[in-house]
């Protein structure tokens, strides 16, 4: 039987993760130091894994609404009321999902016709544009570099829209880059989004991860933006959730109701389990979360002067838990520099192309890890760097 004839074209020709096609090299092998998968290497902190458990305990094993149950969502509004500034109503507003990844295609699906662009900058996270083109969208990267310290540059923005322009994708802090948009570079791409009618997913599932003391603004809460902003965020990074599975989107109610209602159909509800642990995260987490946000900012210190020590050119990153140094002064693409270093010093960072055309000369590099990794890590690479300019 061919099973090829089966398959969809659309499916076949979409490429693989860059991030996990890198990450299979990395299978059954215990002396590698990986400084690539984006996931805190803190364990769920203590108070939130009795929540799991006492909620198993109690018998708690049962479907709960499709829109997740109101004490999450009254929780959820009263965070982000504090947190970001912005006020949701829990019985229509909010949405619980699978992580923000559901979130995501949830909200493209409800949004797009076939043929619909969908604006956004890149590096950034592997799944946005195949998101976009799973919902039959047409995906449009912005590049970004180096120069704007890898922010969405709002003169760029406004020459990449077209009529056919409906969304614009933002993700701040960035995954891969670490880096942010400042207050007066948002309110620009705010402005532009209202002058040509463009709704905004902005996906700040690091917002709580911000660094030298500068407060996280959210595109949803500058004048005009509400309406027309679906905000997205979980549990996963900075209440170290990441196997709980456990996000929501806030926005308007009628882009709610619909998303809701392929939700029902898919995923029907994220476990019970998870959501009564999500309201301890967001109820009693913020000690144990400021605790993590700050070990993270010494890891990010360190890293960044390691990096720039050895020729890797490194910007200080504003937030999340990555970094991006240059490797183009070794004279090897980025792929060939992370197989090298991988197969001859045991460290794993994944390729800037895994993000991007744009990524290429750089690597992404997760300080998300022991501090003694770190370093051993960063000895590592110091020698490989050492070896490439001899």
């Amino acid at each position: 039987m061919d099973m090829q004839r089966f398959l969809s074209r659309k499916i076949v020709d979409m490429p693989r993760s860059g991030i996990r096609e890198f990450f299979d090299l990395c299978a059954g092998s215990k002396d590698i130091i990986s400084l690539g998968v984006g996931e805190p290497d803190f364990v769920t902190p203590w108070n939130i894994r009795e929540a799991a458990i006492f909620s198993l305990e109690k018998g708690h094993t049962t479907y709960t609404s499709n829109y997740g149950l109101l004490s999450l969502r009254e929780a959820i509004a009263a965070y982000v009321a504090s947190f970001f500034g912005v006020g949701y109503d829990p019985t229509c507003e909010i949405l619980p999902t699978v992580g923000v990844s559901e979130a995501i295609d949830l909200a493209l699906r409800c949004l797009l016709n076939p043929g619909d662009e969908v604006i956004y900058h890149e590096p950034v996270y592997v799944s946005y544009a195949p998101t976009v083109q799973m919902a039959d969208g047409v995906a449009v990267p912005v590049q970004t570099g180096i120069e704007d310290l890898f922010a969405l540059n709002p003169d760029k923005l406004e020459a990449a829209i077209t009529p056919r322009t409906k969304v614009l994708m933002l993700n701040f802090p960035t995954n891969p880059t670490g880096s942010i948009a400042p207050l007066e570079t948002l309110n620009r791409i705010a402005e532009i989004c209202v002058k040509h009618d463009i709704f905004v997913l902005t996906d700040e599932i690091y917002s709580e991860l911000r660094y030298d003391g500068v407060r996280h603004t959210s595109i949803a809460s500058l004048p005009g933006m509400k309406e027309r902003t679906l905000l997205l965020h979980g549990f996963s990074k900075a209440f170290a959730m990441t196997g709980f599975r456990l996000g929501y989107c806030c926005g308007p109610k009628e882009l709610i109701e619909m998303m809701c209602k392929i939700h029902s159909y898919t995923m029907i509800c994220p476990t019970i389990t998870s959501q009564e642990a999500g309201i301890e995260a967001l109820r009693n987490g913020q000690s144990a979360m400021h605790e993590m946000r700050d070990s993270y900012h010494i890891r990010r210190d360190y890293i960044v002067k390691r990096f720039n020590d050895m020729g890797m050119d490194c910007h200080l990153p504003g937030g999340a838990f990555y970094t991006f140094p240059s490797i183009r002064r070794f004279g090897l693409s980025s792929k060939e520099f992370a197989l090298r270093l991988l197969k001859e010093h045991k460290v794993a960072a994944v390729p800037g192309t895994a993000f991007g055309p744009c990524g290429e000369g750089y690597l992404r590099c997760c300080y998300a890890t022991a501090f003694s990794l770190l370093e051993q890590a960063c000895d590592k690479m110091a020698r490989f760097c050492d070896s490439l300019k001899a």
